[in-house]
């Protein structure tokens, strides 16, 4: 008995001083850095592929772009991308090429995380909507939770995703980020 309260004491100590040292800085820039090792290049590439070539081709939406987002709006145009209308689709394809390049990078820098990371969910689960619905990925693909495989790269890669993006809009960016200095900046200004 006196060796198992040893071993909780031992426990206790060493697991509240890592969680003393790491408290309000850690675990938001440990997200951060894994969103940005894992998901921001993937979604840089993507988001790249969606704007014509050359600095000035940033600022036009490419045709797949509505392929890839609002490919039944085309299909209902003959496959003729400047016939579809703006509003809604226009609007949606613009919104959805540029939160591809803007979110991520909030994510990555930490400013305005939580919004930044709450629009990134809502993201994914459109992407994976788009997926399913729209593209017809089949089950191989989507996979299923609850299952035993953890391949799926809907349903099983964008859930971590997700929670990885809702631990953010949670608990922040965490104190290395432009989002704290900015709120040790509005402190020290409040004063």
């Amino acid at each position: 008995m006196a060796v198992f309260q040893t071993i909780e004491a031992l426990h206790a100590r060493v697991f509240s001083t890592v969680e003393r040292m790491l408290d309000g800085w850690f675990l938001g820039f440990a997200a951060r850095f894994s969103f940005f090792a894992v998901l921001y290049f993937y979604f840089l590439n993507s988001a790249r592929t969606k704007v014509g070539d050359g600095f000035f081709g940033f600022f036009h939406v490419a045709d797949g772009a509505y392929y890839q987002i609002a490919l039944p709006a085309v299909e209902a145009a003959g496959g003729n991308v400047s016939a579809v209308s703006f509003i809604p689709w226009g609007f949606i394809v613009w919104m959805g090429t540029y939160s591809e390049f803007v979110l991520p990078l909030l994510i990555v820098i930490g400013l305005f995380t939580r919004i930044a990371a709450l629009g990134m969910i809502g993201f994914v689960l459109v992407q994976s909507y788009v997926d399913i619905a729209v593209h017809n990925v089949g089950s191989e693909t989507a996979g299923a939770w609850f299952d035993r495989f953890s391949d799926g790269l809907i349903w099983d890669q964008r859930t971590l995703w997700v929670f990885l993006l809702l631990y953010l809009v949670v608990k922040g960016a965490g104190l290395i980020s432009l989002d704290a200095l900015l709120s040790r900046r509005r402190t020290i200004s409040d004063s």
